[in-house]
């Protein structure tokens, strides 16, 4: 069976990223590349100041790792399209890294601008639609419960930078407390297992679910040092990586609409977000107390563990959701 046989990049991806913990954080300790809080953050998130920041290394390098092991393992070769979801998961995080070593130098929260950030964003997720263009992967989206198609033609390039970009931002966004954002990807991923099986056997294309059973081992791995009380941050580095890594696998299993419930909390923080600003220009009134959402919830005076812990079961309700959505109709052409 495939998933037996997955199981060797999962546990390898989270080995590997349980080793790289044990050897990079006491280094990010030393050279003290330090976690810079934003100035309006809530209170309680003063106490994570200095907490080593450029985690996002661990579950990439471990996520590589498990890729490496399952193709020596079985003797085979990473298909192009395993190879390009790997491209920008790593070129994504190299943007993170720039805006966390900027941060690191400038001695505050103050990374790469914000067009920057955009710009590189929208030209790596440029080169990655026009990759996918060159497979042949059509233009057309599936709508979920429905199952029908639409051709979104010559604006489909735009639509996947937009969910690219959207995404990277949003799991960003979400990375706000100890072991929020690894948590909920991780459980998008794992729900994205059976889509990325079915998808090799519908389309007719190499299977991605041994890099995706990789790389949620390789952010479990992460989670041993992440979660509360969080031993080192991932950073925009792994923040930005792994929304390009789940927007990456969308797209090329043609099931970029699932992310709506297969990544639900980004989403709805990036939303949340979005709303607030809306708001305080046209109207002068704040809808949040703060944005992302899940300041909100700790200027209610919710603890950082119960905030997580709800985030998390709201995110695999949503998974499942999608896997039910997408078994129900028969998701691909």
């Amino acid at each position: 069976m495939e998933f037996l046989k997955d199981a060797v990049p999962l546990i390898a991806g989270f080995l590997a990223a349980v080793l790289l913990g044990k050897v990079l954080i006491p280094w990010l300790h030393k050279v003290k590349f330090g976690q810079h809080i934003r100035e309006d953050a809530p209170e309680t998130h003063r106490k994570k100041a200095g907490t080593p920041t450029m985690g996002g290394f661990i579950f990439i390098l471990g996520t590589i790792a498990s890729s490496l092991v399952n193709h020596v393992w079985r003797k085979t070769t990473p298909s192009s399209l395993e190879v390009s979801v790997l491209a920008l998961y790593c070129l994504m995080g190299l943007v993170g890294f720039l805006d966390d070593y900027r941060k690191i130098r400038r001695g505050r929260n103050l990374g790469l601008r914000a067009r920057e950030k955009l710009a590189y964003q929208i030209l790596i997720a440029g080169a990655f639609m026009w990759f996918v263009a060159t497979t042949g992967r059509g233009t057309a989206v599936v709508i979920p419960f429905s199952g029908k198609a639409l051709d979104l033609g010559f604006l489909y390039g735009v639509f996947g930078v937009f969910v690219i970009v959207g995404m990277a931002n949003g799991v960003n966004l979400t990375d706000g407390l100890d072991g929020l954002a690894g948590s909920v990807v991780a459980e998008g991923l794992a729900a994205y297992y059976p889509v990325a099986l079915a998808a090799a056997g519908a389309l007719g294309i190499p299977s991605l679910s041994p890099l995706v059973a990789g790389s949620v081992g390789a952010i479990l791995g992460f989670l041993v040092y992440n979660r509360h009380p969080a031993r080192v941050i991932m950073g925009d580095i792994g923040a930005l990586a792994l929304g390009g890594l789940l927007s990456g696998i969308a797209v090329v299993t043609r099931s970029e609409l699932l992310l709506l419930f297969l990544a639900f909390v980004p989403i709805v923080e990036n939303i949340t977000v979005i709303m607030q600003v809306i708001s305080f220009q046209l109207f002068g009134k704040r809808i949040f107390k703060m944005t992302p959402i899940h300041h909100h919830f700790e200027l209610l005076g919710w603890d950082e563990v119960r905030i997580v812990r709800m985030f998390r079961l709201t995110a695999a309700v949503a998974a499942l959701l999608g896997l039910f959505a997408a078994a129900s109709v028969g998701l691909w052409m």
